[in-house]
């Protein structure tokens, strides 16, 4: 399994963008108002992912005091890691198109000041989130590759985990 590629997840983010502001500029007058914690969610999850990333982490470096970690197990966190870094950078695409939509019409438009502030809460969320799944992903690799943090990473590993790229 190879990791992430910033690149698509930058793509995939501006591509949500696009259609977001293009969606919210047809229809932003038939639109409710957008509640101010309606994306916070997704930075609890990023939190849970940075944690659950750390444990995760101890547990393949086999620390003293933890259990091993099943390949299965590990195959499974970076399987979500990377849902959820995916995930993490369409919404904040979708949160930014919004954002790019009101914020010239704050002055001009009674609810584009709550949906600024709704969506800046959204994108930063959606970017917990993103981080999150980026961290719990470079947790589940393997310490015994050699070439995990060079120039040149190997594609080879053991245990399930993700093998450097």
């Amino acid at each position: 399994m190879n990791p992430v590629r910033p690149r698509d997840l930058l793509v995939a983010g501006l591509a949500a963008a696009v259609v977001a502001h293009l969606v919210v500029r047809l229809t932003y007058g038939s639109l409710p108002t957008f509640p101010l914690l309606a994306g916070a969610t997704l930075a609890v999850l990023g939190v849970a992912e940075v944690i659950a990333g750390t444990m995760l982490r101890a547990r393949i470096e086999r620390r003293p005091g933890t259990r091993p970690v099943q390949p299965l197990v590990a195959a499974r966190a970076v399987v979500v890691a990377q849902a959820s870094a995916m995930g993490g950078a369409v919404v904040a695409g979708l949160w930014l198109g919004l954002l790019v939509y009101v914020l010239p019409n704050v002055g001009e438009v009674d609810a584009a000041g709550s949906d600024a502030r709704a969506a800046a809460v959204g994108a930063v969320s959606a970017l917990v989130l993103l981080g999150g799944g980026l961290w719990l992903e470079r947790c589940c690799r393997t310490p015994d590759d050699p070439g995990a943090d060079g120039p040149d990473r190997g594609n080879t590993g053991s245990g399930g985990a993700l093998p450097g790229r």
